[in-house]
């Protein structure tokens, strides 16, 4: 399945919430990777799931529009937003500060720390001086990517995955020493797997508005005030009307919205 391939899903407008808040915009078209489960991924049946996808579809019923979901490769969603590929990014962006320089968020959809894995016993002490001469794997053009690099970059050696699951594999294959990554996707994609029962999270969590910012936000282009407000409000009506917290459930025992 290409990655450019578009995946429409048309969906019922909301009987009563969602088309007093639409005016203009009728149909939003969500730029999302495909590639990052539990958030978004390819089932067996090639078809596009997951939180962020499910969120992406409860916003447009809360808005009252039609939903698009455009498959794009991580290093190609801000540029395609950029290029009107696709009105939105919902793939599990963080709202950071250089992003910022570049388009505008929503407020945020959830917010989950980054986390250290490795070889169950491996000792490893989570500080420049431990980690000196160790391998890291990565995704390319993450928050995470940027950490890694800033906190630990003098010291071990960094390799970046057009996606995640290549990191895993590398890990696996025992190319690499560590992983870091979002703590919900390496428990649910891969230690909870038959791959990876044999790594275990080390070291604490990491949420350092540095790097993390507020969150996990919906990427809209700069000059789309109207579709940032829009979503805004229908992030709001799914939060107190239950369904953000029946979608939350879906794929998770604890509450992934945080503080």
């Amino acid at each position: 399945m290409k990655k450019s391939l578009v995946v429409s899903i048309v969906l019922l407008l909301s009987m009563i919430a969602g088309s007093a808040f639409a005016g203009n915009i009728t149909k939003i078209r969500m730029g999302t990777e495909g590639a990052y489960p539990p958030f978004n991924y390819i089932d067996k049946d090639g078809k596009l799931q997951g939180f962020d996808v499910d969120i992406a579809k409860a916003l447009c019923v809360a808005a009252g529009v039609e939903c698009e979901f455009v498959m794009q490769d991580w290093d190609g969603l801000i540029p395609g937003l950029l290029a009107k590929k696709f009105d939105t990014i919902i793939a599990s962006m963080t709202i950071s500060e250089e992003r910022l320089k570049k388009v505008n968020f929503t407020n945020k959809y959830y917010l989950t720390p980054a986390q250290f894995i490795a070889k169950k016993g491996s000792g490893f002490e989570i500080t420049p001086e431990g980690l000196k001469g160790k391998t890291v794997g990565v995704q390319r053009g993450t928050v995470h990517d940027n950490f890694v690099r800033d906190k630990f970059g003098k010291t071990m050696t960094i390799n970046s995955y057009a996606t995640q699951d290549e990191a895993n594999m590398d890990l696996v294959s025992g190319r690499l020493d560590l992983v870091i990554a979002d703590t919900v996707v390496l428990s649910d994609g891969f230690l909870n797997t038959k791959e990876g029962k044999d790594f275990e999270f080390i070291g604490p969590g990491f949420t350092d508005k540095q790097w993390f910012g507020e969150g996990i936000g919906i990427a809209v282009r700069k000059e789309d005030n109207e579709l940032r407000e829009l979503l805004n409000k229908a992030i709001d009506t799914i939060r107190a009307n239950g369904e953000y917290q029946k979608i939350n459930a879906k794929y998770f025992d604890f509450d992934v919205y945080g503080d």
